[in-house]
């Protein structure tokens, strides 16, 4: 058993769940508690039961409930030190026994899951994706990306699942209602990747492998859902791909989706 769920996606927060057989792991813990118990009682998982909370980085839309879940279930929290010291109100919240520091060139293991993070450009501290590796199955985890780099893509090479940034369309952004300076962050190589960029990696990694792809961390103002689909779809047959190349789906920013089989 090798099972995802996007729990929570989008610029307001992010939340997602990975299980084997004889482990259970969050990726992020961006949305309240309150709201993140609430969607694993959805899929009948009792958070009491997880084995650890994976961090990406420290923005808010990432560990705003991260502290408070950590505390009321004794849940470990995987986190590198950089990112660690960039969110003291956080910190503060999780007994020192359960912080688990993690370098980002090294692998590690939780239960039977072994996880490989890996360098992304993002503004923060020293953000990562993650590859989640259960037997010879491996799934990627790959968001809050400014640009793709020839790196990233060796990092998700191989993968059978990817959970991929598509937040931003540039036509959207542009007439969209942020300022100046936030459309310039969004779109820099430090901020967030777009639809397009999205699809070419995609299109890139069904060369090696890739089955099932699930867009997310979609952003409420610049872009939309059949947006960010069409926009992939289209990449997929400029490459030669018909729309049963993979399975194509889109991660909610309000509800969990289904729980995927990998």
């Amino acid at each position: 058993m090798f099972n995802f769920c996007s729990l929570y996606s989008g610029s307001s927060g992010n939340s997602l769940f990975v299980e084997s057989q004889n482990t259970k792991i969050l990726v992020d813990a961006g949305v309240s508690c309150k709201k993140i118990e609430k969607a694993l009682e959805d899929i009948d998982v009792n958070p009491s039961t997880l084995d650890g909370i994976l961090i990406t980085h420290e923005h808010t839309d990432h560990v705003q409930g991260l502290g408070t879940l950590s505390k009321k279930f004794d849940l470990p929290v995987f986190v590198n030190q950089e990112t660690l010291d960039a969110m003291p109100t956080q910190k503060d919240k999780i007994s020192d026994k359960n912080i688990k520091t993690f370098k980002v060139t090294e692998k590690f293991e939780i239960g039977d899951l072994t996880i490989n993070p890996f360098s992304i450009p993002h503004d923060a501290a020293n953000p990562c994706g993650f590859n989640i590796y259960k037997d010879d199955k491996k799934i990627s985890i790959a968001t809050d990306i400014g640009h793709i780099t020839n790196s990233i893509l060796k990092e998700l090479e191989e993968s059978l699942f990817i959970m991929l940034e598509a937040n931003y369309d540039p036509n959207v952004l542009k007439c969209s209602t942020y300022p100046f300076n936030l459309k310039t962050r969004i779109a820099g190589p430090t901020g967030h990747l777009s639809n397009e960029m999205a699809g070419k990696t995609i299109s890139y990694l069904i060369k090696s492998g890739l089955k099932n792809a699930m867009l997310g961390h979609l952003s409420k103002e610049s872009n939309f859902p059949e947006l960010a689909y069409k926009t992939v779809v289209d990449e997929l047959l400029e490459n030669n791909y018909n729309e049963n190349s993979l399975l194509l789906s889109v991660a909610s920013r309000t509800e969990h989706s289904k729980l995927i089989t990998i």
